[in-house]
């Protein structure tokens, strides 16, 4: 029976994934840098990677040079926002069933396209209300892109390659997430916002064009009588809802994603400005970004071999710097806490994708992954709106002390599942 198919107890392990013709093209470690498609995919995530880290920078500061608006700059993220996560299901559907990189190249290229649109409408100081429906189809592109990310490891690596890969990948986001935003602040200082947008523009088609040079083999032809689009959405939530160690995981983010944007997004700056001020603040969102990228370069070599437990058990770290803000701490001890809570959050983030790679079938990683993101970001929202009145209501170094409590007990709940203790990672590379 293959093993999308097994039925699967809560007291047993995951099995590995069974082989396609897609996943048999994959790589061990010792091998992953001298394939061709993957420096290709590694090399456009690079250049798409570093024009989305200056993003956020460039945008708002070019929304605001148009409008001197907060509830504009706040209009525009939305509108990408809600029509990523809404397309998230889809996109996952889209992935499984077509070759992951003519999608990549797709959607890139479209969100390239949608790039060049806003960057031309803040260069020629257009009114903001145009800027909305670009920014939703880009945000679109970018739902239809998350899932065939998820997915496109197990197509270029096998084995301990599967970490290498995701470590690799992760080192170069993480890289750029430090320097992405001074990037962008630098250019948006010197020639505006607009021509920052316009940089980010260009590295999605120079991906799309990195994406082409792939060339993953073609997918067994469809028959007559194969499941629709609708039907293979269907299986992917059966196969989701059907492992507990999966959901449970995807549960437990909910939970820490709502009170760890909702508090640290929303409260933290506005704690930090009557405590440690900007300059402080500054300090301790670089330090995260530092141990994110140390923690990341660590696991290209790092093994272990029932990772689950120690991944769970650390990340709960990451909740220590919402107690600390909540507590009044000084800048120092809430940079190191934010040093730590980097370290964990990648290694968290590296196990959890090798493991998925690992042990979901490669037929259905993509649909797996985007209901593994959905329902994680959807409460997300929730958290943002709803810290505010909490924090009026009871203060906010309350809210941010039982918020950072909350978050850390929702990442040990998981480890009660007896299975997901006991995943192994392949270790048998070569």
């Amino acid at each position: 029976m293959p093993a999308a198919d097994a039925p699967e107890s809560r007291d047993r392990e995951p099995v590995e994934r069974a082989a396609s013709p897609a996943s048999s093209t994959g790589l061990a470690s010792g091998r992953l840098l001298r394939s061709a498609a993957f420096r290709w995919f590694l090399g456009g995530q690079s250049i798409s990677m570093a024009g989305s880290a200056m993003s956020p920078v460039a945008l708002a500061f070019g929304v605001l040079e148009l409008t001197d608006s907060a509830a504009w700059l706040s209009a525009v993220t939305t509108a990408a926002l809600v029509p990523m996560v809404a397309t998230l299901l889809l996109g996952g559907g889209i992935a499984d069933r077509y070759r992951r990189d003519t999608v990549l190249c797709l959607t890139s290229l479209g969100a390239g396209l949608t790039q060049v649109g806003v960057a031309f409408l803040l260069l020629a100081h257009q009114h903001p209300a145009l800027l909305l429906p670009l920014s939703a189809l880009n945000g679109i592109f970018q739902g239809l892109t998350k899932p065939a990310l998820r997915g496109i490891v197990s197509n270029l690596a096998a084995g301990r390659g599967l970490q290498q890969a995701s470590s690799l990948v992760a080192s170069v986001r993480n890289a750029t997430r430090i320097l992405g935003p001074t990037a962008a602040g630098l250019m948006t200082a010197c020639v505006g916002g607009g021509w920052a947008i316009a940089a980010d523009a260009v590295s999605f088609l120079l991906a799309a064009a990195f994406f082409a040079r792939m060339s993953l083999p073609d997918l067994p032809p469809r028959t007559e009588d194969g499941p629709t689009m609708l039907g293979e959405l269907r299986e992917g939530w059966s196969y989701f809802s059907s492992k507990s160690w999966i959901w449970t995981v995807t549960l437990a983010f909910a939970v820490f994603n709502a009170v760890n944007m909702g508090v640290w997004q929303i409260l933290g700056p506005v704690i930090a400005n009557g405590t440690i001020g900007a300059e402080g603040w500054g300090l301790v969102l670089s330090a995260r970004g530092v141990g994110a990228l140390l923690a990341s370069v660590v696991m290209v070599k790092l093994t272990v071999r029932r990772p689950m437990a120690p991944a769970l058990s650390s990340m709960s770290l990451a909740a220590v710097p919402l107690i600390l803000l909540g507590a009044g701490v000084n800048a120092f001890w809430l940079a190191a806490a934010a040093f730590v809570a980097g370290v964990v959050s990648e290694f968290f983030t590296v196990v959890w994708e090798t493991v998925c790679n690992t042990h979901v079938p490669e037929r259905l990683l993509s649909r797996v992954g985007a209901h593994d993101e959905f329902w994680s970001f959807v409460p997300i929202p929730v958290g943002q709106l709803s810290t505010p009145f909490l924090a009026a209501a009871f203060g906010t170094a309350v809210v941010a002390v039982t918020g950072g409590w909350v978050a850390a007990v929702a990442m040990l709940v998981p480890l009660l599942v007896p299975s997901l203790r006991r995943i192994e990672i392949n270790r048998n590379d070569d």
